[in-house]
């Protein structure tokens, strides 16, 4: 099956909705598991399952040049492991759920202007019909009292929007690598140098390595299912897919994430949660009916005229 730019769309929200699931193992596992042992644990079994495909991995990446392996660090690095560090120690630190979710929604505003400016990705005026109800979905959703917001804290403020920036950037950068490489191996090289940081977090954190048999299953469960299957359909998708539309994909996730809240841990959504709910999911289903068309890329080495994704 020809991989089009309409199934590299579903694909890519396939994959965030997927992620979504992660609350349904995670957060169990949170309760006995400290989060930096839960991150190098997925990232081990993660590097173990996609060992067959490193040395070929490494070697393309090399053969690219510096960029491409600055770019593979930084979404292995950062975006993989210590952006999940940090989102999670927002809460920690700050004891409050509201500031870390306000402020990951600028997450999309980030990646689509990092696009901008590292891919050349420029939105057409029409994008915004899509861009703008979907920033307005995601706030309803994730913000009890979306009328008063509060954003309490430094530290919690910092770790949230650094978050935001590197998950972002791992959107950005993985598109700048999958338009060049085999997604397994950007897949692959995510895992690689994510291990190495999630190793780094432990020793900085006091964190133990391994946990309990019964919570290392779940580990590589979750590592499976959310890093293993969702990943590799993510960068499969995303070899089609401008960054710019991919990070509204993304949007699939905190969907399904919200659904699993409330139907898995009984939480309570207000009625204007069940609006960005609904308002959420109509951008995401619509957006793979014309993927490219709300994009033009000049690449940012060229001046001249730009031409259509």
């Amino acid at each position: 099956m020809r991989l089009t730019h309409k199934l590299g769309v579903a694909l890519v929200a396939v994959a965030a909705a997927l992620w979504g699931l992660d609350a349904w193992i995670r957060a169990p596992l949170a309760q006995t598991t400290d989060v930096a042992t839960i991150v190098f644990g997925e990232h081990l079994v993660l590097v173990l399952l996609t060992l067959p495909f490193l040395a070929a991995a490494l070697r393309s990446v090399l053969r690219l040049g510096t960029r491409h392996l600055l770019a593979a660090i930084v979404i292995g690095a950062g975006s993989s492991a210590v952006a999940t560090i940090l989102f999670t120690q927002a809460f920690v630190d700050g004891h409050d759920y509201v500031t870390p979710v306000v402020l990951q929604k600028v997450q999309p505003v980030i990646a689509v202007l990092a696009a901008g400016v590292i891919l050349g990705e420029r939105p057409r005026a029409r994008f915004a019909f899509y861009f703008v109800p979907a920033l307005i979905g995601v706030w309803l959703m994730g913000v009890a009292h979306p009328f008063h917001p509060t954003v309490h804290g430094l530290k919690p403020t910092l770790y949230a929007l650094a978050a935001a920036v590197l998950w972002a950037l791992g959107t950005v950068l993985g598109r700048y690598l999958a338009r060049d490489m085999r997604f397994e191996h950007v897949a692959t090289l995510r895992f690689a140098f994510g291990l190495p940081a999630a190793a780094i977090a432990l020793l900085v954190l006091g964190a133990p390595a391994f946990a309990s048999v019964h919570d290392s299953f779940w580990i590589a469960v979750l590592a499976f299912v959310t890093g293993f299957l969702a990943l590799g359909l993510y960068y499969y998708g995303l070899q089609v897919t401008p960054a710019a539309i991919a990070t509204m994909a993304e949007l699939a996730f905190p969907v399904s994430a919200i659904l699993v809240g409330y139907f898995k841990f009984g939480q309570t959504l207000t009625g204007w949660q069940w609006v960005g709910v609904a308002l959420t999911s109509l951008i995401v289903v619509l957006l793979p009916a014309r993927p490219t068309e709300e994009l033009e890329v000049v690449p940012p080495s060229h001046v001249p005229a730009a031409s259509t994704v």
